[in-house]
């Protein structure tokens, strides 16, 4: 299978600090280091705070397969993250 890069590109509705305590948490290294995926690249948008970037690579498909499962949706929500306010984008080598 190819390394595919996901960019997630979203809106938060809590500060960059609680949104990152979240994602910096052992709860969510796990759950990405079970499902193969590295986290690239996190950040908040130099223009609006209530914006924030994280790219991943994984195998094709696998990304996208984590944002779906109902278990990782509920942690990506508590965070700040507002899942429908999400753009995605797939890139490949």
């Amino acid at each position: 299978m190819a390394i595919e890069t996901t960019v997630f590109d979203f809106k938060i509705s809590k500060s960059f600090a609680e949104w990152s305590a979240v994602f910096d948490g052992e709860e969510n290294k796990q759950m990405l280091k079970a499902g193969g995926i590295s986290a690239l690249y996190r950040g908040l948008n130099t223009n609006d705070s209530s914006r924030a970037i994280v790219i991943f690579q994984a195998e094709e498909g696998v990304a996208m397969k984590m944002w779906n499962d109902p278990n990782a949706k509920e942690m990506i929500e508590s965070s700040g993250h507002i899942y429908n306010e999400t753009i995605i984008t797939q890139w490949n080598a």
